[in-house]
C-alpha cells in the first residue's frame, strides 16, 4: 500500500469480537477500539468516519478472507477515472456482479444465479470517496446488500476487471489453495524471495529468522514464519508453519496449517487439512488426519479420522 502513498499508522482494522456478528473497531496504533458495533462491514466504516473523511481522500477497504495480487496503484488510477471485480468458473457458487462492458458501470448484482448471467464476482477489493460514509447509518448494515445496490441504481458505483489470480480463503482448504497461488504468483514475478537449497522443492517462502535443520525436505507450496524451528529429517509439504512453531525431528506433514507457537513432536504424520491453532502440542509419535484442534490444547492420542478438538 505504500506504492500508492497509503500511510500504514492511518490504518482502520475491525475483527469478530464476542459473537461472530459483533466487531471491534481499531485505529492501528491506538490502544483503544473507535467503538463497538453489530453486523457486517459497514457498522466499523461508521464508526470509523471521522478518521475516513479526514482530508476528503479515497480510501481502500479490503476483507481480510480474499488472497490476490492487490493491485493498489491500478485500483487508484481506475478510481480516479471513473469516480474490483474478478472472473470465476463457477458463478453460481457466488453472488455475481453485471456491469456495462464498455464503461464499468455495475448495473446490478444478482445473489448466486441459477442460470447463466455473468461470470464475475464482488472480489472484496475496495476504494471509496469518503462520500460512501454519509450513506451508512450506526447500526447493522451489509454493505454489499444495502449500500452497493442503493448506488448501483443511481449509476455511483463502477467495477475494475482484476487481473491475476484470486482465491476466497476462509475455509482451511481455501486458504491452503490460495496459498499455492501466491508462492506461484511469486514465482513468476519474484523468484528472489523464495528460498532456495539443499531440500528445497519448488516453491517455498521462509521467513530469515526461521531454522531449518539437516536431512529435511521442504516443498513444494509451503510457507513457514518468523522463528520457525524444523529439526532435522523433517518432510513438509503444501503447508504454512506460522510463528514461533516447532516442528520436531523426523515428522512429516502435508496440507497442514499449523498455528502460532505450536510443538509438533518427533515421528509425527499430520495430513488432510489438519489444522493446530495457536499454542497447540502434538506428542510424540502420533497420526493426525483432518483434525481441527482449538487453541492451547495438548494432543495425547492419534485423530485417525477427521474431527475438531475443542
Amino acid at each position: 500500500m505504500a506504492e500508492v502513498g497509503e500511510d500504514p499508522g492511518a490504518l482502520v482494522t475491525w475483527e469478530g469480537w464476542w459473537d461472530r456478528d459483533t466487531r471491534k473497531t481499531w485505529a492501528l496504533g491506538s490502544p483503544h477500539p473507535c467503538g463497538i458495533t453489530h453486523g457486517r462491514a459497514a457498522g466499523p466504516l461508521a464508526l470509523a468516519r471521522d478518521l475516513l473523511a479526514e482530508g476528503e481522500e479515497p480510501f481502500f477497504v479490503l476483507n481480510s478472507d480474499v488472497i490476490c495480487e492487490f493491485p493498489f496503484a491500478a485500483l487508484a488510477r481506475f478510481h480516479r477515472q471513473h469516480g474490483g471485480v474478478t472472473r470465476v468458473e463457477e458463478p453460481a457458487k457466488y453472488g455475481v456482479v453485471v456491469i456495462e462492458p464498455d464503461t464499468g458501470r455495475i448495473c446490478r448484482f444478482v445473489e448466486k444465479p441459477r442460470v447463466f448471467v455473468s461470470n464475475k464476482i464482488n472480489a472484496g477489493l475496495y476504494i471509496f470517496s469518503p462520500g460512501i460514509l454519509k450513506r451508512i447509518q450506526l447500526r447493522p448494515t451489509s454493505i454489499e446488500k444495502e449500500i452497493f445496490p442503493a448506488m448501483a441504481q443511481e449509476g455511483q458505483l463502477y467495477a475494475m476487471e482484476l487481473q491475476g489470480f484470486w482465491m476466497d480463503i476462509g475455509q482451511p482448504k481455501d486458504f491452503l489453495t490460495g496459498m499455492c497461488m501466491y508462492l506461484q504468483a511469486l514465482r513468476a514475478q519474484h523468484p528472489e524471495k523464495l528460498h532456495s537449497g539443499p531440500g528445497v522443492v519448488g516453491n517455498v517462502l521462509v521467513d530469515p529468522s526461521a531454522k531449518i535443520g539437516a536431512n529435511c525436505v521442504i516443498g513444494p507450496n509451503v510457507t513457514i514464519g518468523a522463528g520457525v524451528v524444523v529439526e532435522d529429517g523433517v518432510r513438509i509439504k503444501r503447508c504454512t508453519v506460522l510463528q514461533g512453531a516447532r516442528i520436531r525431528s523426523h515428522s512429516w506433514l502435508e496440507s497442514c496449517i499449523v498455528g502460532w507457537s505450536c510443538s509438533v513432536g518427533q515421528w509425527v504424520r499430520m495430513e488432510n487439512v489438519t489444522v493446530l491453532g495457536e499454542d497447540v502440542i502434538v506428542n510424540d509419535e502420533l497420526y493426525l488426519n483432518g483434525a481441527n484442534v482449538l487453541p492451547h490444547k495438548s494432543i495425547a492420542e492419534s485423530v485417525p479420522e477427521p474431527r475438531i478438538i475443542m
